[in-house]
């Protein structure tokens, strides 16, 4: 009978640990921390579950960085016992005596915890000023100014601070939609000691643009690190930048770390409003400077000869992108046509704030001589330092254009090795010069190689006449070859010129080929060209070699040289003049 109550008590036992609920427990790695450092916040159930408690409450008061989970489960004595444990990494979001909330895990909660965070590692600055020296690591962060204009750039410098050797480092300023942010210029490395404490300083600056007016609270930047567990005092930092922005060796991180969540004080900022007596650009600055330059800066001006006008647009305390597009501000009297060029930005410190600039290449071609006037340029801008509208302006200029001087002497054709264009000048320069290409003499050039296949004719017939071979005189050892001979080899540097896919020079050899083949009229251009040929299958294969010459598009050349395999025919209808081609944009 006594048996029999023992198997009883046993089995009562064994029902009541099977309905007896896991137990949650919860504690921390520190019960006091400072303002900046991490916390680890451990919970753990007796059971195996695949289940994870709610840590919503805990971000009323703490950021969560991280967590993790793991399982265990042993048997001791033939009974088994299980554990789930969930690991949370807690950043606290200001200073205080802190509560941990009971967490709910299944049926159960966990028990709650206080935390006690003292002063910020921050809290000894003011106004952006260094704290005194006495937390291992700390950031410090200070505007330029603290009442922009609105789109006014505001320059951020942060500092941090670093009496500790860090890892895995990482720094961000989050913007908004009221204040654009932009990192500006590389990170700056240094050292410095406060009250003998030895810090590596590592200064990094953002542009601030504000885009409404009013006041204006930034979130300040955010230091996340791993940090050695230590409570020694600092060491000196060995290759700290290396290691704090990037990738850290091996062997720091095989020390004990503790994660480090380091949060500046927010940024504030009173932006004013767009005054209402301002311009129609509106360029807040500090200064603002307009200059120019010339290219060819004393040279004779001649029609069709491209030149250059440079112009060079700076803002203190603005970026290259804020400026306005001066090359549009800049008008042209008519017989003057311009090709600007892509405008370059640029932004450099300046002491503590930001110089912006813009620089701008426009190529001027004069149709015809005679005197130009170009207008003045002006950049309206706010004077943020008197609170007045000002100007930047550039003086008239007076051009004495010349005549071309081909209209005169017949200039010999270029050499077929040189570019078609001049080594070194911008791409407005090298647009102007294809479009006035044109303007060379090439009918007076036809005009003498015409006379010269006509003469060698008239010469090779008079030898028939008398039965006797043409002797080669010595005039005509010194005279250019005939003209069919010269165009076959043009035909063969064209195919040299498709095969290297050079546009310019195959459109060079093929109106050199064009002079001999009609030199009674030759085309002045390759849509000239093209109305002279009666193959259709050759006249567009030239249109497209004209846009590519004039767009400095990719070109290929197989394709055209399959067309001019063989020689192509005259139209029957070809016009002794044809038309001059048009220019592409």
């Amino acid at each position: 009978m006594t048996n029999i109550y023992r198997i009883f008590a046993l089995l009562l036992a064994c029902a009541t640990c099977l309905s007896a609920p896991a137990a949650v427990t919860a504690s921390l790695d520190q019960a006091r921390i400072a303002l900046g450092e991490t916390v680890q916040l451990l919970v753990q159930s007796d059971a195996s579950t695949d289940s994870m408690p709610d840590i919503g409450p805990l971000k009323r008061d703490f950021d969560v960085l991280g967590s993790s989970r793991g399982s265990s489960m042993q048997i001791i004595n033939g009974q088994k016992s299980a554990q789930t444990q969930l690991t949370v990494v807690l950043a606290p979001k200001h200073e205080g005596a802190l509560q941990i909330p009971p967490l709910q895990w299944g049926t159960q909660q966990s028990p709650a915890l206080e935390l006690t965070v003292s002063g910020s590692a921050n809290a000894g600055r003011q106004n952006g000023n260094p704290a005194d020296g006495s937390a291992p690591i700390f950031l410090t962060a200070a505007p330029d100014q603290k009442q922009p204009y609105v789109q006014g750039a505001v320059v951020l410098t942060v500092r941090l601070y670093a009496g500790l050797q860090i890892h895995q480092a990482s720094l961000d300023l989050p913007g908004s939609s009221d204040v654009l942010v932009k990192q500006f210029g590389k990170d700056i490395q240094s050292s410095e000691s406060r009250n003998g404490r030895h810090y590596q300083v590592v200064e990094r600056k953002y542009i601030l643009l504000p885009q409404r007016s009013g006041r204006i609270s930034l979130k300040g930047p955010v230091l996340d690190a791993q940090v050695q567990n230590t409570n020694s005092d600092a060491a000196e930092l060995d290759s700290f930048f290396g290691n704090a922005f990037g990738h850290s060796p091996l062997g720091g991180l095989m020390n004990t770390t503790r994660s480090l969540h380091l949060l500046a004080k927010p940024i504030e900022l009173n932006v004013l409003p767009r005054p209402s007596r301002a311009g129609a650009n509106w360029l807040p600055a500090q200064t603002v400077t307009l200059e120019e330059s010339w290219r060819p800066d004393n040279a004779v001006l001649r029609v069709g000869e491209p030149f250059t006008r440079h112009l060079h647009l700076t803002a203190l305390g603005l970026t290259g992108v804020q400026l306005p597009d001066i090359g549009a501000l800049m008008s042209v009297p008519d017989g003057i046509k311009p090709y600007p060029d892509q405008s370059q930005t640029d932004d450099n410190a300046r002491g503590a704030t930001v110089l912006g600039s813009r620089d701008q290449d426009i190529a001027l071609v004069a149709n015809s001589p005679g005197h130009y006037t170009l207008p003045a340029v002006r950049v309206v801008w706010w004077d943020t330092t008197r609170n007045v509208q000002r100007e930047a302006v550039l003086a008239p200029r007076t051009l004495d254009i010349r005549p071309s001087p081909t209209d005169h002497v017949t200039a010999p054709p270029p050499p077929e090795n040189l570019p078609p264009s001049r080594v070194g000048h911008s791409d407005a320069e090298k647009r102007a010069a294809l479009e006035t290409r044109h303007a060379l003499p090439w009918q007076k050039i036809s005009i003498a190689l015409g006379l010269l296949w006509f003469g060698t004719a008239l010469a090779w017939w008079h030898s028939r006449r008398r039965g006797m071979p043409a002797m080669p005189t010595p005039a005509a050892v010194v005279n250019p070859m005939p003209a069919m001979l010269h165009g076959k080899n043009a035909l063969s540097a064209l195919q040299r010129a498709c095969r290297d896919n050079d546009p310019h020079a195959a459109r060079r050899h093929l109106l050199e080929w064009a002079a001999g083949f009609w030199p009674e009229c030759a085309p002045h251009g390759l849509n000239a060209l093209a109305l002279l040929l009666a193959e259709t299958k050759s006249a567009e294969p030239i249109r497209q070699l004209d846009r590519a010459c004039y767009t400095d598009g990719i070109w290929q050349g197989d394709s055209f040289a399959r067309a001019f395999a063989t020689l192509p025919r005259r139209a029957p209808s070809a016009k002794a003049k044809p038309a001059l081609p048009e220019l592409y944009p």
